[in-house]
């Protein structure tokens, strides 16, 4: 098939590197465009980002004499690609006129900023959970005006690490969360040469993290209503969001409450066995084994299993009863990749597949 032309707004901050790092050789997608803001503008993406290259493999031969557009030269960029990847480093006010500025010009948007999360006909999509908020989109381009634009979002990375697995028990009825979360130092862009002081340090805050952590999960189990998303009165969710000394890998302790009280088989085996669309479709980013149980108690570990299924499934381990509520795992996911990154390709590998996302020509 002829690739999807993609362009790419922010490519050069971490996130747009991890998008050009991933999209290198995808059977769909080409990255043609990207953008950037007015100081990178007209410089090649190689001189552009200088020593500031962040990932651990070389920068793909394919984007390093691409020259880099101004991200605020909407029509410009958008001529040249059936659609984006937004990762933006703009306030939100800024990050939400000119995602609904590129959606106007017919060209979708697949954004992996928090600006329009709480949009009321934005799905906010984790493509194996809650494919059916797609729905919404044809209340959203009717207010923008548009016929093929539109704006998807991915959650926050956090959230990955354990809404899967409470996800899959859905049957069961979760009633209470608690959920701390170890979250790598890659989560704010930084590396340990550009944040020297997270070396044997822990840092109890993360700005804004523990509301998106409680309330993001049960917009993801909302459901459409009226052409908008009503999120899910339940389960009460509470968190704590930790910065560890971690490159890569958002780990999460997490304790749940049941109305109807699983056995532990029954939590391993739905865990083994849940699936949705990517992998029914077969997607090219979809990992093949969603929910990954380890046996051993000492597992999973961030360095050892966050690139298991490359870096696109989630992992859990150490279930065991508890004493205050019914069930209590460890969870591990990667936060550049299945939280960020590859969970927005992945969006848009199902949007094409469903044919959201179209050629312009």
């Amino acid at each position: 098939m002829e690739k999807f032309k993609v362009g790419i707004l922010g490519a050069t901050g971490m996130v747009g590197q991890r998008f050009i790092s991933l999209l290198e050789n995808h059977p769909w997608f080409e990255v043609v465009a990207v953008a950037a803001s007015p100081r990178s503008a007209g410089k090649s993406y190689e001189e552009a980002v200088g020593d500031r290259w962040k990932m651990t493999t070389p920068m793909p031969e394919g984007v390093k004499k691409l020259t880099v557009l101004n991200v605020n030269e909407v029509e410009k960029v958008a001529s040249l690609v059936d659609f984006v990847f937004s990762a933006v480093d703009m306030t939100k006010d800024e990050i939400k006129a000119i995602e609904e500025a590129y959606a106007k010009t017919e060209t979708p948007v697949v954004s992996n900023n928090s600006a329009h999360r709480w949009t009321p006909d934005v799905p906010m999509v984790v493509p194996e959970l809650n494919p059916e908020h797609f729905a919404v989109l044809e209340s959203q381009k009717k207010r923008l005006g548009t016929k093929k634009g539109f704006i998807v979002v991915k959650p926050n990375c956090s959230i990955q690490s354990y809404t899967p697995m409470l996800h899959a028990l859905k049957e069961f009825e979760p009633t209470v969360v608690v959920a701390t979360t170890y979250q790598a130092i890659s989560g704010a862009g930084k590396t340990f040469k550009d944040w020297p002081e997270m070396v044997d340090n822990v840092i109890p805050y993360i700005g804004g993290e523990e509301e998106k952590s409680e309330q993001e999960p049960l917009r993801i189990w909302g459901k459409v209503e009226n052409g908008q998303i009503v999120k899910a009165e339940t389960p009460v969710i509470t968190t704590q969001c930790i910065r560890v000394p971690v490159s890569d890998g958002h780990t999460a302790a997490v304790f749940v409450s049941f109305k109807k009280k699983p056995t532990k088989e029954q939590i391993l085996e739905r865990w083994k066995n849940f699936k949705g669309l990517p992998q029914e479709l077969d997607l090219p980013s979809a990992p093949k084994q969603f929910i990954t149980y380890f046996e051993e108690d000492n597992r999973p570990q961030a360095k050892l299993d966050r690139d298991s299924e490359k870096g696109m499934g989630v992992f859990a381990g150490r279930l065991r009863e508890d004493k205050v509520y019914d069930w209590k795992f460890v969870g591990l996911s990667h936060n550049t990749k299945r939280g960020a990154a590859g969970g927005a390709i992945l969006s848009a590998e199902l949007l094409v597949a469903q044919k959201y996302i179209e050629k312009k020509n």
